[in-house]
């Protein structure tokens, strides 16, 4: 089922990251291939076309490669972000210059197929967990440079994001715990520097760490490696005081289990870094 709404992805997000794939790609003299071999007043036109069934995302900036070689070139959307696409079904027609498609082919088919590999795999595990409440989010393990787009790929797929960086929300890990002394200092040194709408989630792997962290009366916890009987325990404890999040060793094959036992949350770093890409190409129309 696609969702009903696109997701929004601003163009300053990923116009100097395709701007710079594309420049990695052309080098110095450009694609020596297509210039030899295509003459350069040809006009071709194209499609991005799913050779497998998947959810899409990343369309803006795959086609942002062929608009930044050709500002001329004429797009068709046959399928949004957020919408799903068969096997074989068009994506996008593009017109453009015929050494515009070629050259930018390989950045635009990159971009697309990791990203709605994302979307696709985010897809699955939300369907995994059709009727319970938990929520899928994804992590920060993204890919250096690419975090604005593998999370917008995410909630393509119906799922949401945990922090998107280090800026926006608290999150006290083992290290910070080892370094304050524990969970009550910690969680102190936080209050006293950060803002009043800055909300305070506590990582915890023990339920001793957790009711520190509960009497600290911290917004969230994250319980991590947990066994399904610690995480039912911990959920328990809580009794929704906190939001409860069950992180590490979460994976497609054992997520619905994990969310059985009641957690609000399931975070899996599986998402960004090892979904694998869909297949999408471009098939030239002659």
């Amino acid at each position: 089922m696609s969702s009903a709404v696109p997701p929004v992805l601003l163009p300053l997000l990923y116009e100097d990251l395709v701007r710079r794939a594309l420049l990695e790609d052309l080098g110095r003299a450009g694609d020596v291939t297509t210039d030899a071999i295509v003459p350069a007043g040809l006009t071709g036109r194209g499609k991005l076309v799913a050779r497998q069934a998947g959810r899409i995302a990343g369309l803006d900036p795959a086609l942002h490669a062929f608009r930044l070689l050709d500002p001329g070139c004429r797009v068709e959307v046959a399928v949004q972000d957020g919408q799903d696409a068969a096997a074989g079904q068009a994506i996008a027609h593009v017109e453009a210059s015929a050494r515009a498609l070629l050259a930018a082919e390989r950045t635009a088919l990159n971009l697309l197929g990791h990203l709605s590999g994302i979307a696709t795999a985010t897809q699955e595990v939300v369907a995994c967990l059709a009727g319970l409440p938990t929520r899928v989010a994804c992590t920060r393990k993204t890919t250096p440079g690419l975090r604005a787009l593998e999370k917008h790929a995410v909630r393509a797929g119906g799922g949401s994001s945990h922090r998107y960086g280090l800026d926006d929300a608290v999150l006290v890990k083992d290290n910070h715990l080892a370094l304050a002394g524990g969970v009550r200092e910690a969680v102190a040194r936080v209050r006293a520097r950060v803002g009043h709408l800055v909300k305070v989630e506590v990582e915890v792997d023990t339920l001793a760490q957790l009711d520190e962290a509960l009497a600290a009366g911290v917004e969230a916890v994250l319980l991590d490696n947990m066994d399904l009987h610690t995480l039912r325990e911990a959920v328990r404890r809580v009794a929704g005081r906190a939001l409860t999040e069950a992180s590490g060793g979460v994976r497609p094959d054992n997520v619905r289990a994990v969310a059985e036992t009641g957690v609000d949350l399931v975070s899996l770093g599986w998402l960004t870094h090892s979904a694998p890409a869909l297949d999408v190409a471009l098939d030239l129309e002659t």
